[in-house]
């Protein structure tokens, strides 16, 4: 068969003959989308394609770049909340605060979360305006850093740290939804993955900031003074963002465009990859809204079998335990031990980092072992080393070598949050049945949440009476929750063998 001869335009160029069509008149008309500049009858040589798969390549990652810009805002205002997450209490110590009330402000900031997930998140569903909302929760962020800043009165601090974790839980929903737009559902765990990665470690760069700022002004300043202008800069770093996120998130999508809720809180369900932050600071309103949107309470409890039953009556537990730790523990650190705020920062940045780093490393455990199993296993890990922190007080005086003893203590007391975070999902999904599934991970957010906040509020209560009776009494609460767990772990594995033995009959 003679070969066909190339169909040549108006200035001898090679026309692919599958990019011509018909214009309006019946002539044929090149398309322009696609232009193949080379000389008549020769082939696109290999080095040619490799340059327009370069390029396209190119333009491809600029378009998502440019995109994606406004996840850079959302780390810089991470940052803001990361600094203050722990500049608040030590800031709230530094005006006298006491530890009873120190435990109010933990427990009110663990709670707030929820109520604004649940409200932004039914806001954005029903109007759309994801754009605006995420704009007026930086700007209360911003407000209620301000507040913070302005006074030293006790009560007003407790409410500007309420109000800020009200705005840092409000647009968790919000935004697991636009790093969805534009994206195929089998990307969207990905996303979610980037999400977490540019807020965690923005998070991570506050405590840092925190750490370098009151290292190196609270002595020429004071430690008042010195973490007073650190609030005044978290305040501009979040009014930052918010003009960042402006400037960058572009305008809210048409209501075709927008992905189904239902589908979100399936692929929500499906994400088990937690933040740096929550090492610290253990609550999700973004999953707590998402998987409780569609919750009908009466078909979820008829569901509910005694081993998640039992379960949860351990998440209670484990987490009422963390929270008697960390609402007083800003107090014991900077009054009982005598850190200065650096050195605190510094120990709080060392948790979450071990807690970050260790997460990949748990979730390959719990594929290749007994969920169940390993977070007993975190778990009586986080229950010695709770006391342990007083003990390192006790036996070593405020020097470097006790710095260092408590930051292997807090290092370890991240890499055992890694394994319990991690494995929590993967036991929640294997107890629940398949149609509650969505809800009972909404369930244990919202467990987990309001028994931390609980948890902090008896913490500061019990320091009153000593700091080791506080942190002996959170160690003990872990432990029941690891005993309960294991009970679990044996019911699984009871249950197991039946159904092999049965299978192999």
């Amino acid at each position: 068969m003679p070969a066909v001869p190339p169909r040549l335009d108006r200035v001898g160029h090679a026309v692919d003959r599958r990019q011509v069509r018909v214009g309006e008149r019946g002539h044929p008309r090149q398309c322009h989308r696609r232009r193949v500049d080379r000389p008549a009858g020769k082939p696109l040589s290999s080095s040619g394609v490799a340059g327009a798969v370069s390029f396209w390549s190119a333009t491809v990652r600029k378009r998502v770049m440019a995109r994606d810009r406004w996840l850079y805002a959302w780390a810089v205002g991470s940052v803001a909340l990361g600094a203050a997450s722990l500049l608040v209490p030590l800031y709230f110590v530094t005006i006298g605060g006491s530890t009873l009330l120190l435990g109010v402000l933990a427990g009110l900031a663990a709670a707030a979360g929820a109520p604004g997930a649940l409200l932004f998140g039914r806001v954005a569903d029903r109007t759309g305006k994801r754009r605006s909302l995420v704009l007026l929760a930086l700007g209360l962020a911003t407000v209620a850093i301000v507040v913070v800043a302005l006074t030293d009165v006790e009560w007003v601090v407790i409410a500007g740290n309420g109000l800020l974790w009200f705005a840092a839980g409000a647009v968790a929903p919000v935004l697991t939804l636009l790093v969805t737009l534009g994206h195929l559902e089998r990307d969207w765990p990905g996303r979610f993955a980037a999400l977490n990665r540019y807020q965690g470690w923005g998070w991570a760069g506050g405590l840092v900031l925190g750490l370098v700022w009151t290292t190196a002004l609270s002595g020429p300043l004071g430690a008042e003074t010195a973490q007073r202008w650190l609030l005044w800069l978290c305040a501009a770093v979040a009014a930052t963002a918010a003009l960042l996120v402006a400037a960058w998130l572009p305008s809210d999508a048409a209501a075709a465009e927008q992905p189904r809720p239902s589908r979100v809180a399936r692929a929500v369900a499906r994400a088990r990859r937690v933040p740096v932050r929550s090492a610290t600071f253990p609550v999700g309103p973004a999953r707590l809204y998402w998987l409780t949107r569609s919750m009908h309470p009466r078909a979820v409890a008829a569901r509910f079998t005694p081993s998640l039953a039992l379960y949860f009556a351990a998440v209670v537990a484990i987490f009422v335990g963390s929270g008697v730790f960390w609402g007083p523990l800003p107090a014991y650190l900077s009054t009982v031990q005598g850190y200065d705020s650096g050195v605190v920062f510094a120990l709080y940045f060392l948790s979450s980092l071990g807690s970050a780093l260790c997460y990949g490393w748990a979730g390959n455990l719990a594929e290749r072992y007994d969920s169940a199993g390993l977070q007993t296993a975190g778990l009586l890990v986080r229950a010695v080393l709770h006391p342990a922190v007083v003990v390192v007080g006790l036996v070593l005086p405020a020097t470097v070598v006790s710095v260092v003893a408590n930051g292997a203590v807090f290092v370890g007391i991240g890499v055992a949050w890694a394994v319990i975070a991690v494995t929590a999902a993967s036991i929640v999904t294997g107890l629940a049945p398949p149609a509650i599934r969505g809800e009972a991970l909404g369930i244990y957010t919202a467990v987990s949440g309001l028994a931390s906040g609980v948890g902090s509020v008896a913490g500061g209560w019990l320091a009153g009476y000593g700091f080791l009776t506080a942190f002996v009494v959170a160690g003990a609460f872990v432990a029941v929750g690891a005993a309960l767990t294991t009970v679990v772990w044996r019911r699984n594995g009871e249950a197991a063998s039946a159904t092999t033995a049965a299978t192999g009959q």
